[in-house]
């Protein structure tokens, strides 16, 4: 595809996630707390966006995964929750 193909296509759709993105921050800023580890990731992967870098969405898949090669004894937790928490 040529890159207005792409644009004409997926410019919307990609607008639309953006905005949403945009309004989770503005609740998570908005509401009491401290931010935890994925918040802190959320905006580590955001600042990835930016530039002409190659594999955008690699290094920001890499940002959320556990680096560690070390198989745990046991789980954290039962569930997922989409970013690693550092061992924390």
């Amino acid at each position: 595809m040529t890159r207005q193909q792409i644009l004409d296509l997926y410019f919307l759709d990609a607008r639309h996630k953006l905005i949403e993105i945009a309004a989770f921050l503005d609740r998570a800023e908005r509401a009491a707390g401290k931010d935890d580890f994925r918040l802190k990731a959320f905006r580590a992967a955001l600042g990835k966006l930016s530039g002409r870098q190659k594999e955008k969405a690699r290094r920001i898949l890499l940002t959320f995964s556990d680096p560690t090669t070390k198989p745990v004894a046991k789980a954290e937790s039962k569930g997922a929750v989409g970013a690693w928490s550092g061992g924390q």
